[in-house]
């Protein structure tokens, strides 16, 4: 064996930063962008199957609630087989989804499709986030911002898709369909890497209980999520209806609200490290929650489809950073359970979308979806009150593992 080869861990993975960041970065990217094929495609689905708007709304609600549970079970997948095996898997199970509901000839096919699917992003989404946590620890900066920038690239490049689809006056099966193979690429191109081991006994072995103080230091970062939350699935979920409904615009047009949210999200992700290096993680969070409180008014307020547009690129650049240095944040909480605590952060997450989406598509479905996003520039400007808990990770990156001696078990690879 070559003195230059890689070290490997005791499954046989290669030991690599670089090489376990740029899977985690796929899987980000693979969820950015099922997500954003689901919500950019509920106007067509819903015109396809002529399903009344409460039933709609009710639909994506229940995608949030069984993404709430998908994120359980995701943390279950973790213990057994690792964060990159549960990616894996649930990356190829939003694939099947996406197909499965772009061909529903039914309501009840397609519900069933849209809650197998909120299982799927659910888990992928707990994966995603530990599997980032660790990787952030052992690169010892910030670097959550970075995979968040993948996520929202994928969105763009679904909704750009599925404004191209209808462009084309192509069937809606056909767009989830292409953004399903995208998927199942992404999935069979990501590789498992696993990340030398910090210095000295490792945390990663003791699995202590989340004791009450911790429960109530997570409490900011809950309600930071759930006002961020509430903010995105307006958007993300409703802006295509809103443009369609509302604002008068086509089935072409519908989904650029979407488009420039997350194209919003990949200039502000991808500063994010670079800015709470330079400025800290307070400042960075309290020029956010300005920015995204007065966009969405502007887009409560929008004349037109244009504008309407442009306003959720500004919430798009602003709500980019809030998520991403949360979960940062939270996850130093406990190095050593961060899966358990980002799956029990996550609960507030899913609160968020299911009100968000809840109230949001009962407003759209009276005629009133400009207070959809009034009310949630007002929650925007709560975050205030909670940016003095965000926290920066320390300078010290982890260093090279040593390979364990024959006696000793090898630390768990994800």
């Amino acid at each position: 064996m070559s003195l230059n080869a890689p070290a490997r861990a005791g499954t046989g993975h290669p030991v690599s930063k670089a090489g376990a960041r740029r899977g985690a970065t796929l899987a980000f990217a693979v969820q950015g962008l099922s997500v954003a094929a689901v919500y950019t495609t509920v106007p067509a689905v819903t015109e396809h199957l002529n399903l009344a708007p409460l039933l709609t709304t009710a639909v994506m609600v229940a995608v949030a609630l069984t993404a709430g549970g998908g994120s359980f079970l995701g943390l279950a997948a973790i213990r057994r087989v690792g964060p990159v095996a549960t990616m894996r898997g649930a990356m190829l199970t939003a694939a099947a989804t996406l197909v499965l509901i772009g061909r529903a000839s039914d309501e009840a096919t397609v519900i069933c499709a849209y809650i197998l699917f909120g299982l799927a992003v659910g888990a992928l989404d707990i994966g995603v986030n530990t599997r980032a946590a660790a990787i952030e620890r052992a690169y010892g900066r910030s670097i959550f911002g970075s995979f968040y920038t993948a996520w929202s690239v994928g969105g763009v490049v679904a909704a750009l898709l599925t404004a191209g689809v209808a462009r084309l006056e192509w069937p809606v099966a056909a767009g989830l369909s292409a953004e399903a193979g995208i998927v199942l690429l992404l999935a069979v191109c990501m590789r498992t890497h696993a990340l030398p081991s910090p210095a000295g006994p490792s945390d990663t072995l003791a699995r202590p209980p989340l004791g009450r103080r911790l429960w109530i230091r997570l409490i900011p970062f809950g309600l930071v999520l759930l006002v961020v939350y509430v903010v995105d699935s307006t958007v993300s979920a409703w802006s295509a209806v809103y443009l369609r409904q509302t604002l008068a615009a086509s089935l072409t047009v519908a989904p650029l609200a979407y488009a420039a949210y997350q194209a919003g999200t990949v200039v502000g992700r991808a500063a994010t490290d670079r800015l709470v290096q330079r400025f800290g993680a307070v400042a960075v969070v309290n020029t956010a929650a300005l920015l995204v409180a007065g966009a969405l008014a502007g887009m409560a307020a929008a004349p037109s489809w244009p504008f309407a547009v442009l306003a959720a690129g500004a919430v798009g650049l602003g709500a980019s950073v809030l998520a991403p240095l949360c979960l940062a944040s939270a996850a130093r909480l406990r190095p050593a359970a961060s899966e358990m605590v980002l799956a029990r952060l996550n609960l507030f997450n899913y609160v968020g979308v299911i009100t968000g989406g809840a109230v949001s598509g009962l407003l759209g479905s009276t005629g009133r979806f400009r207070l959809a996003y009034a009310v949630p520039a007002a929650l925007a400007l709560l975050l205030l009150a909670a940016a003095r808990h965000f926290t920066q990770p320390s300078a010290r990156p982890v260093r090279r593992a040593t390979l364990p001696s024959s006696g000793q078990a090898p630390p768990p690879v994800g």
